[in-house]
């Protein structure tokens, strides 16, 4: 999994103070993950949710960033946003092959959400910290300093859904015991954390709107 210093995911209103996060489909059975795995630490509905949940979530984030050079967004907000887009396309993929590779339902990147079937019917259910449709609307219309603004606003917004994703993660019983679930849940805290703080600082050095 590529990391970088600055790159740009636990169902905020779907688990509330749930340790565990919703039965994906009735097809899959403690049994069924336990011989996908082939003897792997075993993996907890926690852990499909987050991987699952947090596809969307990426998605979302590099269409936010790949508007930076058509919204004409400065030199550093465009450095920012190429790294997100690079770093967070690499992981969509890490994602949906840790789900393929345990024959579990692989999402699409969908930047509106986590597209699922719940009572046999289509749902699309977004993530913490991740925009409306009306905020994406709002953001692809702003252009120059605005985007610039608007921006890190947001994303320091969409960051901080990631950190509560990871949060409710490792305070799921038995979760994140595979390495790989673990490892990018870790990485993803600690880059994001990370980077809201430089956002803090790029936002506060724009000056103030007229």
């Amino acid at each position: 999994m590529k990391r970088t210093v600055l790159i740009a995911v636990g169902l905020g209103l779907a688990l509330g103070a749930c340790s565990r996060g919703p039965v994906l489909n009735s097809k899959i059975t403690p049994a069924s993950i336990a011989r996908a795995d082939n003897g792997k630490p075993p993996i907890t509905d926690a852990d499909v949710t987050f991987m699952s949940g947090m596809i969307g979530h990426h998605a979302q984030a590099t269409v936010m960033a790949g508007w930076a050079p058509s919204h004409g967004a400065s030199r550093a907000v465009r450095a920012l946003c190429e790294r997100i887009v690079v770093g967070q396309r690499d992981e969509i993929g890490l994602m949906q092959g840790w789900l393929k590779n345990r024959s579990l339902p692989v999402p699409e990147a969908d930047p509106a959400g986590w597209r699922m079937t719940m009572n046999g019917q289509p749902h699309t259910m977004a993530m913490p910290g991740m925009l409306t449709a009306t905020q994406m609307q709002e953001l692809d219309a702003a252009r120059g300093q605005d985007f610039d603004r608007l921006f890190l606003t947001y994303m320091i917004q969409h960051h901080e859904g990631a950190i509560t994703m990871v949060e409710r993660l490792f305070g799921s019983q038995g979760a994140a015991q595979d390495n790989l679930v673990f490892k990018f849940a870790s990485d993803v805290n600690v880059d994001q954390t990370t980077e809201v703080a430089f956002m803090r600082q790029m936002l506060a050095a724009i000056p103030a709107s007229n």
